[in-house]
């Protein structure tokens, strides 16, 4: 019998030296997508709140490819979102603080970016919607999910999860490869994404956007690849 596959989660170091420590995916007891566990340590890092900065995007990464973790398929592409009921699941997995503070700060209706990671061709594939504000991840209390967390206690969970529905495609993907060298443009000669999340902290699979910067990503689709 083929391995269960988890919805979302921790993804792992990308082939492009940026790993994805998190994941998550489906309503109605939603499907779950498992996500390999996080690279980062977990110490207690600020929410877009906290820090004072208000975003209204967001990029979210999960490994479109098979890979085994823990006996089970870490797999949880852009297609893998479309094919589930109503097209939502949860975002679960994320065992970063980091990561997670950033999903507690996400609203119903906000968009993010769907990333595909730790895989040939990194990159963006579609646009996914927040459906439901961050809730407690039942996995961490989970002993056969690779993301169970002994150190969590019901009476004072330490992760959250939010659900996701797969809104679009982008028109064509934006690979890694492309966004770095906007990336080192904007870097030195200014632009909107000289201080984007994916290269100053590049590691976490859960990254806050601007409006600039999903803005100037998405207008991306529709122009030919550098």
């Amino acid at each position: 019998m083929a391995p269960k596959k988890r919805t979302r989660g921790a993804a792992k170091a990308n082939k492009d030296s940026e790993a994805s420590p998190e994941g998550g995916a489906a309503r109605e007891e939603p499907r779950k997508r498992k996500r390999a566990a996080p690279t980062e340590k977990p110490q207690e890092q600020e929410s877009a709140s906290s820090s004072g900065a208000t975003y209204n995007h967001w990029l979210m990464k999960s490994e479109p490819e098979s890979r085994m973790e823990s006996g089970v398929d870490v797999k949880f592409g852009i297609e893998d979102l479309k094919a589930l009921p109503n097209q939502t699941s949860c975002w679960d997995g994320v065992r970063n603080y980091q990561a997670r503070n950033f999903m507690r700060d996400m609203k119903v209706g906000q968009q993010a970016f769907f990333y595909h990671s730790n895989c040939k061709e990194p990159g963006i594939a579609g646009i996914i919607k927040i459906v439901k504000e961050a809730y407690v991840d039942h996995t961490q209390f989970d002993k056969k999910d690779v993301h169970y967390d002994p150190s969590s206690k019901p009476e004072n969970p330490k992760w959250s999860m939010v659900d996701v529905k797969f809104e679009r495609m982008t028109k064509r993907f934006i690979p890694l490869a492309e966004l770095k060298k906007y990336h080192l443009q904007h870097k030195g000669k200014g632009g909107p994404l000289s201080n984007m999340a994916l290269f100053t902290r590049a590691r976490l699979s859960v990254q806050p956007l601007t409006t600039e910067e999903f803005d100037f990503v998405l207008s991306l689709e529709d122009t030919d690849a550098i």
